[in-house]
């Protein structure tokens, strides 16, 4: 499974703001991470939809977590991003199959993808941020 590049960025800007503890700008992280500043304004949307994130507007705005990084379950994360029901397109209901009934296929691979969300379920932003002042260090250098 790849997750899309959206849960990507979602999860690198969630770490930088473990890491910050504080409103980062979208720019600031653009730059920091070589992303796209629109692609990651949207990112920062669905993230604050999700209620990860609290957004600020106008001068000194942008992101900051919504909720202690303890509190931030990765396997939440992914799924309020990535669409696991179109893991194949059987699981969704969406595509007629001419082996429904006979196939071991669909029930295969929804076993591997709860087995792959309850993996991340066991780890929060916290834990995989790690040492704070070193992800710092390594991110935002001159603020460290």
């Amino acid at each position: 499974m790849q997750m899309n590049l959206r849960t990507d960025y979602a999860l690198r800007m969630l770490m930088a703001l473990a890491a910050k503890e504080e409103v980062v700008s979208i720019d600031s992280l653009a730059e920091h991470y070589d992303i796209s500043r629109n692609h990651l304004a949207k990112v920062a949307q669905d993230l604050a939809a999700a209620r990860f994130v609290e957004t600020q507007r106008g001068r000194g705005g942008g992101v900051r977590l919504a909720r202690a990084p303890s509190d931030i379950c990765i396997g939440h994360v992914v799924r309020s991003l990535e669409n696991t029901e179109g893991f194949v397109a059987c699981m969704g209901g969406k595509a007629d199959c001419a082996i429904d009934g006979v196939c071991g296929l669909k029930p295969a691979l929804a076993g591997a993808l709860e087995a792959f969300m309850a993996h991340l379920d066991q780890f929060n932003l916290a834990q995989i941020t790690g040492d704070r002042s070193r992800f710092m260090e390594q991110l935002f250098p001159q603020n460290a």
